[in-house]
């Protein structure tokens, strides 16, 4: 299950098109989720991008880095 520290604040994620704003949802929502699942969840959160747990579809963008 995921906790609030894995959740970057500056990281934006969608859920089906919708705008996640509140943590938890997300967090209720990783309740259902395998072990595999979780963890294409995390890599995703690393990296962002486009992809599907379930019936679900995620989008997640990263923040820009300065160099």
């Amino acid at each position: 299950m995921l906790n609030k520290q894995s959740i970057r604040s500056k990281t934006t994620i969608y859920m089906d098109k919708s705008l996640i704003k509140d943590k938890e949802i997300l967090i209720k929502e990783s309740e259902k989720w395998t072990e595999i699942q979780e963890i294409l969840f995390r890599k995703m959160l690393r990296q962002g991008g486009h992809f599907s747990i379930g019936d679900r579809k995620y989008l997640i963008i990263l923040p820009h880095k300065i160099n």
